[in-house]
Formats: structure tokens, C-alpha cells, sequence
């Protein structure tokens, strides 16, 4: 089992950037695949990015792409989104989630373990 923490979030201006982290317990890490999500008041939560064990591969929603950078730190058992030009439509509540599988890497419904979420709120 993995306990998740995030971190970074914060109220910034359009345009700002933001770098958000998460935090994993345990010493397996390197063997989940961790992904972002975010929710906005009144929506369902939705996929944001993702990367694979080793950090070869990232994944992100298309409504991000370009302006989003997902990465991770297996030596600090961590992993960070970057945001990048903010819009106000980012903002929601992201949450760090880990799932033990690899595919299917923007269903929510498949990963197993996540944080608590971190508040990103952009104003125009």
C-alpha cells in the first residue's frame, strides 16, 4: 500500500506557473504508475497526466498538452506536474494518484491509491 501527499498548489494569475509534488510513502514507488487528476467544482474528475514506472513514457489530456509536464524522482519518491501558462480553467483540485498495472493510464477508476488533492485556483 502507498499513501500519497500533494503539495505546491496555490492561487496564481493566468498565465503564472506552478509546480505541484507528491509525496509516496513506502519503498515500492518505482513499481506504480502515477497519474494527475483534477476536479473542478461541479464536474467529475478528470485525467490530467500520467507517466510509467520508469518515467519513459507520459501521457497527457488534451486539454493540457504544451502546457503541462509530469515527471518523476524514484530516489525521493516523488512525482511533479508542471503547469505552465495557467488558464482559469485550470483551476480545480488535483489530485496525485498511483495504480500498481500500466495501461489504461487515463481511467481513473483504475489506480488504487490517491492523495488528498491540492487546491490550484487561477484568476484572470
Amino acid at each position: 500500500q502507498v499513501q500519497l501527499v500533494e503539495s505546491g498548489g496555490g492561487l496564481v494569475q493566468a498565465g503564472d506557473s506552478l509546480r505541484l509534488s507528491c509525496a509516496a510513502s513506502g519503498r515500492t514507488f518505482s513499481s506504480y504508475t502515477m497519474g494527475w487528476f483534477r476536479q473542478a467544482p461541479g464536474k467529475e474528475r478528470e485525467f490530467v497526466a500520467a507517466i510509467s514506472r520508469s518515467g519513459g513514457s507520459t501521457y497527457y489530456a488534451d486539454s493540457v498538452k504544451g502546457r503541462v509536464t509530469i515527471s518523476r524522482d524514484n530516489a525521493k519518491n516523488t512525482v511533479y506536474l508542471r503547469l505552465n501558462s495557467l488558464k482559469p480553467e485550470d483551476t480545480a483540485v488535483y489530485y496525485c494518484a498511483a495504480r500498481g498495472g500500466t495501461l489504461y493510464y487515463t481511467n481513473k477508476d483504475k489506480y488504487d491509491y490517491w492523495g488528498q488533492g491540492t487546491q490550484v485556483t487561477v484568476s484572470s
